[in-house]
């Protein structure tokens, strides 16, 4: 990252540290923090009966839900469902890490279907086209000014808007409603998925999710890590995710969907596409998360707050070069061992790490990711990928008995 990202992105980091110094320091606040670390460590530790819970309720709500082992099969599902449908190719979407993960945009630009982001940073980033990786989970273009957006907008719609950022939220919210105006496809993330009751959670500042949602065909994908026991566990995370995100108590929006559009007003007769989707869809994706289940647990008691990317060093120093597509900092360095392979974990910066557990100690769960990079470190050289320099200390020492080459 360019040194100029790199202070607008600590700019920002600076601007939300300040903003929650109060809130977190607030027993209400410390309370729920221990609430969620209990929520998120049963969750991880009975997910499979989770996973049979959502399905069957799911099911009786009349959500469609698919498992997907991998990310291969959960693009076959998608491109089974999208491919099958005499729409228009042009699909609404919002935020999500799972989508990025899979590599959803990419698939299906390639098969012809138009992907407008809804979420503005997620906007910018996209039409910023190259090196457009987000800074963080809920502020993607953190690390670009007003005058680097205005400059990506203009280039890009061909508009001719001041660096003002009212001027260029409007702008952006133009376009996309004008290229949404025929979309009957909606595709996004979930914040929790409430297992019991069948129902997805989703939190938004924006109002686009729930722009999105109304779609004829809203499909949600998901890891599994984000199966909790109840709407009420959903929301308690959704609140201290919001706290150490942003600063502020709550979200604008908290949309919770445990089923298609429908109403029974004309003779009590259930119709279906009311002024929502008549379809939803969940897909939940394993990817790797079974086997980091049972590794390195606790990675996936992760919230999304991206708390732990504020004031780690290393991060501050090269930005989103450190960390796994959209998992940024540490933790997505060590989840790429799982959900790739150790050469992937090398590459994103396995051993840029300091382990001084900053990050651990700005996470509201507690994580310890310094432990999660030295097993992945281990995991790592034993397949001989390390850095060059301490091979060679390495070889010095077994062959002098000195990490010098005397």
């Amino acid at each position: 990252m360019e040194s100029l990202n790199l202070e607008s992105m600590k700019n920002s980091f600076k601007t939300v540290v300040d903003k929650r110094e109060k809130i977190l320091k607030e027993p209400k606040t410390l309370e729920l923090e221990k609430k969620v670390q209990k929520i998120r460590k049963k969750s991880i530790k009975y997910n499979d009966k989770l996973i049979e819970m959502a399905k069957e309720s799911f099911t009786r709500n009349g959500i469609d839900f698919f498992y997907a082992d991998d990310d291969d099969k959960a693009i076959d599902i998608l491109d089974e469902i999208l491919s099958n449908l005499d729409w228009d190719k042009l699909i609404a979407k919002s935020k999500s890490n799972t989508l990025r993960e899979i590599g959803f945009n990419e698939y299906f630009t390639k098969k012809g279907f138009d992907i407008v982001d809804t979420d503005l940073g997620d906007r910018i980033l996209q039409l910023k086209e190259v090196d457009n990786l987000p800074s963080h989970p809920t502020g993607p273009a953190c690390h670009l000014n007003r005058y680097d957006i205005a400059d990506i907008v203009n280039n890009s719609l061909n508009t001719n808007i001041s660096a003002e950022p009212s001027e260029i939220m409007e702008c952006v919210k133009e376009d996309v409603f004008n290229r949404l105006s025929n979309a009957k496809i909606g595709v996004s993330g979930a914040n929790s998925i409430a297992a019991e009751d069948g129902s997805i959670i989703l939190i938004h500042n924006e109002g686009n999710i729930s722009l999105v949602s109304m779609m004829n065909l809203h499909i949600v994908v998901a890891g599994i890590d984000k199966l909790v026991e109840t709407i009420e566990d959903g929301l308690a995370i959704s609140k201290l995710e919001t706290i150490y995100a942003t600063g502020s108590l709550l979200t604008s929006y908290i949309n919770i969907i445990s089923g298609p559009s429908k109403t029974a007003d004309i003779e009590k007769k259930l119709l279906k596409n009311m002024y929502g989707p008549e379809r939803v869809v969940l897909i939940l994706v394993d990817n790797g998360r079974k086997k980091i289940m049972e590794s390195i647990p606790s990675s996936l008691e992760c919230i999304g707050c991206g708390s732990c990317i504020l004031t780690c060093p290393v991060y501050g120093s090269i930005g989103n070069e450190f960390g796994y597509k959209n998992y940024l900092g540490g933790r997505g360095v060590a989840m790429a061992n799982y959900i790739e392979n150790s050469k992937i974990s090398f590459d994103c910066g396995l051993f840029k790490c300091t382990l001084c557990k900053q990050c651990t100690v700005s996470c509201p769960l507690d994580i310890p990711t310094f432990d999660l990079i030295e097993k992945t470190r281990k995991t790592a050289q034993k397949e001989n990928h390390s850095p060059k320099n301490q091979k060679k200390i390495l070889e010095n020492i077994k062959n002098n008995g000195s990490p010098y080459n005397l």
